[in-house]
């Protein structure tokens, strides 16, 4: 705790704000502890989405993987960014991509593999339970047959709930090409529903 108070307030006052992650990494510079703060406040979060994205089992190496690689390249860290979080979804996508090289196979395995079932489910959720698991695979093979880039760029917005800019600075494209990408998948989508799919 001791440790994170230091890293999250910045030197000479105990009534600052926290530091920002782009104040944290400078700061880390010339004290390497400090970047344990950034481990901190974003390390569950990119494990919740490697793990969705490489499994479980990989979700743990691909974090430190991504932590390691940061830590390594935070000299070249852009300072003007406030917020780490797409600067480490850009190494996160990289780090996945080593692991998963075979990720589109493992996609239309995933469309034909059932959810498993809660015990119990309420009532009212039913409906749109089985409308999504009748759109899962369809979803899965649409996703399959994306190109790498664009599914990583579907998965950054759907997953990590990143914002288009977010998404931009983490895979370093224009936001223009964020839209336009995803415009694309959109349509695609919506050709794989088809019309009896509109209204779920």
């Amino acid at each position: 705790m001791k440790r994170a108070a230091l890293c999250d307030t910045a030197v000479g006052g105990r009534d600052r704000e926290p530091a920002t992650d782009a104040e944290v990494i400078a700061q880390s510079q010339a004290d390497p502890e400090r970047f344990a703060a950034i481990f901190d406040r974003h390390a569950d979060e990119i494990f919740r989405y490697a793990a969705r994205r490489a499994g479980g089992q990989a979700a743990a190496d691909v974090v430190s993987e991504v932590f390691l690689a940061a830590f390594r390249n935070r000299g070249r860290y852009d300072q003007g960014r406030a917020d780490a979080r797409p600067w480490l979804y850009g190494i996160t996508t990289k780090v996945i991509s080593q692991h998963l090289r075979v990720e589109g196979r493992r996609a239309r395995l995933l469309a034909v593999t059932p959810l498993s079932r809660p015990a119990e489910v309420p009532v009212e959720e039913i409906s749109d339970r089985i409308a999504a698991e009748q759109l899962r695979p369809v979803m899965l093979g649409v996703l399959s047959g994306l190109s790498p880039a664009d599914r990583e760029l579907v998965l950054l917005v759907a997953w990590a709930e990143l914002s288009y800019q977010q998404v931009a600075q983490a895979l370093e494209i224009p936001v223009g090409t964020v839209r336009s990408r995803l415009h694309r998948v959109r349509a695609k989508v919506r050709r794989a529903i088809g019309p009896a799919g509109d209204t779920r």
